[in-house]
């Protein structure tokens, strides 16, 4: 199932949550709605539901106006993030409503029923549970339910909002790396909303970076990670130091030294701000013309990775560096010490395309 996002704009009374949104999401993919709240990811997720109606735009599944088709007859699929399943029904009988309250005419018999809901007990890995009651399980468990309860209906779009937001982190990472492998072997075209940067690159085929009712950028994560689009992108995905300086014919000259920056050879002299992951900073044996004194304040050692947050001499701004433990024990650097850095890599923006910032 294909789906096409065009232009579409939702208003709230005066709060635009989406503006001339285009989008298409081809079949078979698991697609991620990545932004901070407020952004209208979920807002967007509603819409390609039929929960929301846009005020201008369309939805297209196959090519098909669904814009102002019913949600119940979108044959889409809804996960919600506190799972929304009935306390007083049995596990069983949760999986099984979508499929008991079908119009007579289109409902499967009793026997088809059973044998759907426990082969989607099974593809979920509780079928052991069926009996049981949802005060009866774990968060992590529930959550798998209201998928298979989802999926009972043979949807042909799988949509999730945020599916993982209401549980804690380790039952969270293993949900994930779960919802990845069954969506490998159901091959269902899904879109799930989170504002969670590690779970929409770890899981999904393709990220959608949505900002103030805006796509921000579209790709893979690699591409969403190595190669952002924009300021937000960069700051959004992963921690970032930001350096000041200026750009002229393709050189950004910043405190550390000079930077190649490529996309900006027809620019002559403009302000500009170098971007740079934390894990592309050296640090280096001593001072020299491209290096930049810092003191180092505060070290954090995160398994195999150590991070250093250090604080410029010049200008007192802190800047976080990630180096592996052995290259950090080769250094033997303690707090207080006077260290050396340089950017070995970095993105230039002008000052003119920073725009919106983080919210």
């Amino acid at each position: 199932m294909t789906i096409q996002v065009q232009n579409v704009t939702k208003r709230f009374g005066t709060f635009e949550a989406l503006n001339g949104v285009n989008l298409d999401i081809q079949p078979g993919e698991l697609v991620a709605l990545l932004g901070p709240s407020g952004s209208g990811k979920t807002t967007l997720l509603r819409v390609i539901a039929g929960l929301e109606q846009p005020d201008s735009g369309r939805i297209l599944f196959n090519g098909e106006d669904t814009t102002d088709t019913r949600v119940q007859e979108r044959e889409v699929g809804f996960v919600f993030q506190h799972y929304a399943l009935f306390r007083h029904m049995s596990i069983f009988e949760n999986v099984a409503f979508g499929l008991r309250v079908r119009p007579r005419a289109t409902r499967p018999p009793e026997a088809e029923i059973k044998r759907r809901v426990m082969e989607l007990l099974k593809l979920v890995q509780l079928d052991w549970l069926a009996d049981r009651y949802p005060h009866q399980l774990s968060g992590g468990q529930r959550q798998r339910i209201a998928l298979a309860r989802a999926l009972a209906i043979e949807p042909k779009v799988l949509l999730l909002d945020e599916p993982f937001g209401a549980l804690d982190a380790k039952v969270r990472k293993e949900l994930r790396r779960w919802l990845r492998r069954l969506h490998d072997e159901i091959n269902l075209t899904s879109v799930f909303v989170t504002h969670d940067q590690e779970e929409a690159l770890e899981v999904a085929d393709r990220v959608v970076v949505v900002n103030h009712g805006r796509i921000e950028q579209v790709g893979t994560p690699e591409e969403i990670y190595d190669h952002p689009a924009t300021p937000f992108v960069y700051q959004f995905i992963g921690n970032v130091n930001l350096f000041e300086g200026r750009v002229h014919n393709g050189v950004a000259h910043i405190s550390s030294g000079e930077i190649h920056a490529p996309e900006h050879l027809d620019v002559a002299d403009a302000p500009a701000t170098a971007y740079v992951r934390p894990h592309e900073i050296d640090i280096a044996n001593g001072p020299d013309p491209d290096t930049v004194a810092a003191t180092l304040n505060h070290t954090t050692k995160l398994g195999a990775m150590v991070r250093l947050e250090l604080a410029r001499r010049d200008n007192g701004a802190l800047v976080e560096v990630e180096l592996p433990r052995e290259r950090f024990d080769h250094l033997n650097m303690a707090t207080g010490n006077v260290v050396y850095f340089r950017p070995r890599r970095a993105r230039v923006f002008l000052a003119a395309d920073r725009g919106t910032q983080v919210a």
